[in-house]
């Protein structure tokens, strides 16, 4: 199928063609100096202390997840409408999902679920911010201080948002960690890559261990002995002066963002105030277009301080999967709300223990769900088009003859 309008893509020129060349030519390939730039960026936009770039947004879940250092059967709250990735790590680290609904209006976690679904075993809350849309986080603080948890904030579909929290705030600062995606169908792109960040520093520094292979040392890739004391430590039962930088605290792994993706990460942040406002306007254009369109869809509402990364609906009428083959026909991407329910996938096979609350509204999403792109890439002549085939194909599953009604884009 050749799509003409994507659900999301790539948005770049020159500027990031040139920075990687520039970075090409160091040929540094590892995490270096650009990495080190594209970071302090990223951390002067969010307002971070802490952040730490890696080589895709399901490590950056994976490693914040890990940064709490949790025990086996400790239990960890999430939704069954989200993307796998958020999942994976509690499984993956021997722990206990704790699945609850989503509310129709947002899609994001049903708070008052959440309160009902601690128990002594509960030891964190693990929530994404559905399609770029805010969750509640004021509720869910007070609901995590009052209980002593932590809160780890997936922004990978929210890069740009911002919430209300005493003043305004951007996603990710009042969590305990949050993690970034930069995928080619997010806010920027390095084509994979993402990142962790936080203003913990104790968290700071055991995710820069298990990103690191798991080194107790801190040297940045390339460096030896920046602390000097390189050949003077005792740790555990090692020879007295053993290399620090081959003692390992932690389990780790690599993953690691190479410079050339910094380097192309250095080039978008340039770019990020005209992607975000791009996307507001492509969404506010599609709500004006399409809201007369209630008695067929619910269009899930873009909060206030939200930058969207597509424009959901929900069908109240007719069939989901008619409707996504036929404007998959014309040439539109379009995409579910991710794993719509998680305990339908077949990787639930690999969970060896989880809880779920009533998930009615998560079922209801995953069956008559749909969303359409936003991105930049994406012209007014193409969002009105898209519209367009929307309002041609409600027309014609008009139940009576001669009833379609003559609209008007505004």
């Amino acid at each position: 199928m050749a799509y003409w309008a994507h659900y999301a893509g790539r948005v770049y020129d020159e500027d990031e063609v040139n920075m990687l060349k520039e970075a090409a030519d160091k040929f540094w390939l590892t995490h270096g100096e650009y990495t080190d730039k594209f970071e302090a960026e990223i951390s002067d936009f969010i307002g971070i202390k802490h952040v730490h770039a890696v080589n895709s947004g399901s490590s950056a879940n994976l490693l914040a997840l890990a940064a709490l250092q949790l025990k086996p059967g400790d239990e960890v709250i999430t939704t069954a409408a989200n993307f796998p990735t958020t999942v994976a790590p509690i499984v993956q680290y021997g722990l206990v999902p704790v699945f609850v609904d989503i509310d129709e209006d947002s899609l994001n976690a049903k708070v008052e679920q959440i309160d009902k679904a601690i128990s002594p075993k509960t030891k964190a809350i693990f929530l994404a911010h559905t399609l770029g849309n805010p969750f509640n986080i004021v509720r869910i603080k007070e609901i995590c201080d009052k209980y002593d948890l932590w809160l780890i904030e997936d922004c990978c579909d929210a890069f740009g948002s911002g919430y209300y929290f005493d003043q305004l705030k951007h996603v990710g600062i009042v969590g305990d960690i949050a993690t970034l995606s930069f995928y080619p169908a997010h806010l920027i792109t390095t084509g994979e890559g993402g990142a962790v960040f936080t203003n913990d520093s104790d968290l700071s520094k055991v995710v820069v261990s298990l990103r690191d292979w798991g080194r107790d040392c801190h040297c940045q890739t390339g460096e030896d002995n920046a602390c000097g004391k390189r050949f003077a430590g005792k740790f555990g039962s090692l020879p007295e002066g053993y290399d620090h930088k081959y003692v390992y605290s932690h389990f780790g792994y690599n993953l690691k963002m190479t410079d050339l993706q910094g380097a192309i990460g250095c080039a978008q942040m340039k770019k990020i105030t005209k992607f975000i406002n791009s996307r507001i306007d492509n969404w506010e254009r599609m709500y004006r277009n399409l809201q007369d369109l209630e008695d067929y869809f619910t269009i899930i509402n873009r909060e206030e301080e939200a930058c969207p990364f597509g424009f959901m609906m929900v069908l109240t009428k007719g069939d989901r999967t008619d409707f996504q083959k036929w404007m998959d026909n014309q040439g539109v991407q379009s995409r579910l709300l991710f794993a719509g329910n998680i305990l339908k996938q077949p990787c639930i096979k690999h969970v060896p223990y989880y809880r779920s609350y009533d998930l009615s509204c998560t079922d209801m999403v995953m069956e008559n769900g749909i969303w359409f792109g936003v991105y930049p890439g994406l012209s007014y002549d193409k969002i009105d088009k898209v519209c367009d085939l929307i309002r041609r194909y409600f027309d014609e599953k008009e139940t009576v003859a001669g009833q379609t009604k003559e609209r008007k884009y505004v």
